[in-house]
């Protein structure tokens, strides 16, 4: 009963308010391993897909500098986080004994206008990535099972627009995705990280092995550099790969352990960055200038081309629930004075959905959304926040490593953005 009488006299949260109200029961926190799976998997997406191609335009070995210099930046950006939390939470006069979210962080610093700016960037990027998620399984689903919309009598008129097939294959994922998006918290869903986790290392080894083998019968020329042109390319493709800043903070926020999280978040980036160099690499080796856009396209066809388009769409659907996690944040706090909400889950679900059904292109409009969203909410905002928080007691080599990032956020943001839409405009025209 005091509990209870405690939770009703507690304010309401208002838009204004920095904080997300306690829950009312004990909060689960995760062990180093479950934290380890749930950076892996909010870091690694469809993006990686896309390495061997990159690996092309730009040059392998550029390609690999590129990789490791983004998981470092991205590595320290989201520690800058973490950093400006503490600094916050510490403070005898600040008053935030509990910043939760990078939506948070972003009032205490900047007042509404911070949170405003965080929290529409991290809908629309993460909400853009899921959307990519599920362009990527209805195509991959409709192309592996084409033979399941024909027969003798019926010919092939549903798939005379893949669209339809697209269209049935996303609708099937949708009742399972409203019961995977129901579960609300980060560490009740780190099994299904762990799980997804695993078929996508096993589909990436698989693609490898393939790659290998083909490697050593062909032995097609490779470049180790491109040009200028490229390098802004593939240093964009590299940033989208590294996505999933939203999930810096929630993450630290449910590990048992915190003092421990800034060496698993190192080692989780550092495991991705050889990952992803290894992946990209192998793939060019193998294939040459024949490299597609999506790696798994210059597969062909056969049962271990199969497995490995339906293992990377089993890692993407699992991945979806975790991905949106910081959009119901958004949502819930603004609209739902910060508590559960089932139907408005279910909403968002469905909204993301629909708007997978009309985009045509994967490629373009993760693109798209990777460079005019990621730079800005990856680099720009972190080194911003913790130069206004630390200004007093920064050293210039501090405060001007914090303006370097943002400097080389606001240009990436500026030339990955004019690229897509060149690409895309050039592709329409």
């Amino acid at each position: 009963m005091e509990a209870g009488s405690s939770s009703s006299n507690r304010p309401l949260p208002r838009e204004d308010s920095p904080l997300l109200p306690a829950k009312g029961n004990p909060q689960i926190l995760s062990s180093q391993p479950k934290t380890f799976a749930n950076v892996f998997i909010s870091v690694v997406g469809a993006g990686v897909l896309g390495l061997p191609y990159t690996f092309m335009r730009t040059g392998w070995l550029t390609s690999l500098i590129m990789i490791f210099f983004v998981a470092a930046l991205t590595y320290q950006c989201m520690m800058l986080l973490i950093h400006t939390r503490k600094k916050l939470e510490d403070s005898p006069v600040g008053g935030f004994p509990k910043i939760t979210s990078f939506g948070d962080l972003g009032f205490v610093v900047c007042g509404s206008i911070g949170r405003f700016a965080v929290d529409f960037m991290v809908v629309l990027s993460q909400a853009g990535f899921c959307i990519g998620y599920l362009i990527f399984i209805g195509d991959t689903l409709a192309i592996l099972f084409r033979s399941s919309f024909t027969s003798p009598a019926a010919g092939h008129k549903i798939m005379e627009l893949s669209v339809s097939a697209k269209s049935v294959y996303i609708w099937s994922c949708f009742p399972f995705q409203l019961g995977l998006n129901s579960i609300p918290s980060l560490t009740l869903l780190a099994p299904l990280s762990i799980f997804a986790d695993v078929v996508d290392l096993g589909a990436m080894g698989l693609v490898m092995v393939e790659d290998f083998l083909i490697f050593t019968k062909q032995m097609p020329a490779v470049e180790a550099f491109g040009t200028l042109s490229t390098f802004f390319y593939g240093l964009g493709v590299a940033v989208y790969s590294f996505e999933g800043i939203g999930m810096a903070l929630p993450l630290e926020s449910e590990m048992k352990d915190k003092s421990k999280f800034g060496k698993i978040l190192g080692m989780t980036m550092l495991f991705i960055a050889v990952m992803y160099g290894a992946f990209g690499a192998m793939g060019y080796f193998a294939f040459g200038g024949n490299t597609r856009d999506i790696i798994t396209a210059n597969m062909g066809k056969g049962t271990l081309s199969t497995l490995v388009k339906l293992g990377l769409c089993i890692n993407l659907f699992f991945t979806f629930p975790l991905m949106m996690n910081p959009v119901y944040e958004v949502f819930e706090r603004r609209f739902w004075d910060g508590k559960y909400c089932l139907w408005m889950r279910w909403m968002l679900v469905l909204a993301v959905s629909l708007v997978a059904l009309f985009v045509p292109n994967f490629a373009d409009f993760s693109s798209l959304v990777g460079s005019s969203t990621c730079c800005a909410l990856g680099f720009v905002l972190p080194a911003m926040f913790h130069y206004l928080t630390f200004k007093d007691e920064m050293s210039w080599r501090g405060a001007s490593g914090d303006f370097i990032i943002i400097v080389l956020g606001i240009a990436l943001a500026v030339s990955g953005t004019w690229y897509s839409l060149s690409e895309i405009f050039h592709v329409n025209t």
